[in-house]
């Protein structure tokens, strides 16, 4: 059984422009990333079910980058995305409604080759971001 790590935010936008900016490349890029000296220059995403993304995710010195990718498997509009990373790791994404305030809620299954606590620390960067985008764009 695969470890699952669940991280939150609650973001001050209505769920209909969180849910753009969570799916359209155009904003992805602005978000997706763990910190300053990481960037996103590509992001690509089809965004049906057994559609497929690939985000490229890079240092900002051009020294390391990597593809982040995988297929949907699940979408609720402005509710629910499920989808599987191309290594098999599932991961699931709610958007709740709350005190005017959209609840996101992302759990997936820990890969082996780091330390949950970096994995949980970096994908909660990484939503932290796409709270501050958000709420300022």
């Amino acid at each position: 059984m695969k470890t699952k790590i669940k991280i939150t935010t609650l973001v001050n936008a209505s769920k209909e422009k969180v849910w753009r900016y969570w799916t359209e490349p155009k904003h992805i890029i602005k978000w997706n990333n763990a910190s300053e000296d990481w960037h996103t220059p590509k992001a690509e995403n089809d965004f049906t079910v057994g559609g497929k993304f690939v985000y490229t995710m890079a240092s900002k010195d051009g020294s390391m980058s990597f593809d982040f990718g995988g297929t949907y498997n699940e979408i609720e509009t402005n509710e629910k995305i499920v989808y599987t990373i191309d290594d098999n790791r599932i991961v699931e994404i709610l958007f709740e409604s709350t005190d005017n305030q959209i609840k996101i809620t992302e759990t997936f299954e820990a890969e082996t080759q780091n330390p949950i606590e970096m994995q949980q620390t970096g994908w909660q960067a990484i939503l932290d971001n796409f709270k501050n985008y958000t709420e300022n764009n």
